[in-house]
């Protein structure tokens, strides 16, 4: 079924911002509906990130870190946050190297997304990294406390969705690269 775009979409009118803080802007967003309903909606800023599947033969390098949000350990892939001028695959270059000490011979970009476009308006780069070679010495951000190590591919498949595996976007990540798999 083919639609009118035109029937859909909405226009802001203002923002405004109401809370910064060190990693997003909460934004409050007067819009106009197609039909001329106003509403206001409320709309997180925040930068890019990355995240990055290592590759090692059968294994991803994995990373564990405490998340303060589910207030638990989680494992997941290397990522982070899109420095200021920077370009993606350059944070996923850097991001790679300072979370594991690993470096890609080879860096494929598997897609970007909107982590919930109902609320965010930012995007995360997802890269497959191959052809690792490995210094062994993290460079961590001084708030930053990882511990990482390869695990077999299945295993991450089965622990997806888990405990020790909340983060939602590690399975997008996933299914990204079981699509370019395929």
């Amino acid at each position: 079924m083919e639609t009118d775009e035109s029937r859909l979409r909405w226009k802001e009118n203002s923002r405004k911002e109401i809370l910064k803080t060190r990693v997003f802007t909460v934004t409050e967003r007067q819009s106009t509906s197609p039909d001329g309903k106003e509403g206001t909606y409320i709309v997180n800023d925040a930068p890019d990130w990355v995240i990055v599947l290592p590759l090692h033969g059968e294994n991803f390098l994995m990373v564990r870190q405490w998340r303060h949000g589910e207030k638990n350990l989680s494992w997941e892939f290397p990522g982070g946050v899109i420095d200021e001028g920077e370009v993606p695959v350059e944070a996923a270059k850097r991001e790679l190297k300072e979370e594991t000490g690993a470096e890609a011979g080879k860096l494929t970009l598997l897609g970007s997304m909107n982590p919930n476009p109902a609320l965010f308006s930012n995007h995360v780069h997802i890269f497959l990294a191959e052809e690792l070679t490995f210094s062994g010495k993290q460079d961590l951000d001084a708030d930053e406390y990882i511990q990482y190590k390869e695990m077999n591919k299945k295993e991450v498949f089965k622990l997806l969705g888990t405990k020790d595996f909340p983060h939602a976007l590690m399975a997008s990540a996933m299914g990204l690269y079981l699509a370019k798999s395929l």
